[in-house]
């Protein structure tokens, strides 16, 4: 789990996206950014969870925000899911976990009594600074929007 909190300088970190095109923290300067790590593309929850950021995509703009998601599915994979769920923002292709590591957010999870290593669900906001703002842990998938706007 992540020990990066509120008032942190986010890490930098620079990755390609689904289309592969050059994504990093610098592109964001002077704008406010929701980011968010997903276990697997395509998979229920990171779906859910996509989807309501996507239908609430308007709201964050109106406020000043960007939205990135990031797993380390391939670019094909996040292509497919983007396209086919039609995400107005940028999915990273974080396969060798570059800026996963960097924010934490990858160790040991339980599923159904097994341990493996994994992808914390976990969302940052950074600020225009590229300081973090806030920090959720615990991701609620199908209400994950006012999640992030009511704190």
């Amino acid at each position: 789990m992540t020990t990066l909190k509120v008032g942190d300088k986010a890490p930098d970190f620079t990755s390609k996206d689904q289309d592969g095109n050059t994504i990093s923290l610098n592109d964001y300067i002077g704008k406010k950014l929701v980011l968010f790590f997903y276990p697997k593309a395509s998979t229920p929850g990171c779906t859910v969870e996509a989807c309501d950021l996507r239908d609430n995509y308007e709201r964050f703009q109106s406020l000043g925000y960007d939205i990135l998601g990031v797993s380390a599915d391939s670019e094909k994979r996040q292509t497919n899911f983007r396209n086919k769920h039609k995400f107005p923002y940028p999915l990273l292709a974080d396969e060798d976990k570059t800026v996963i590591n960097a924010f934490e957010v990858w160790g040991p999870k339980k599923f159904m009594g097994r341990t493996y290593n994994g992808i914390h669900r976990t969302t940052f906001t950074i600020d225009e600074n590229g300081m973090i703002e806030q920090v959720i842990t615990k991701v609620k998938t199908k209400v994950h929007a006012e999640q992030l706007l009511n704190n």
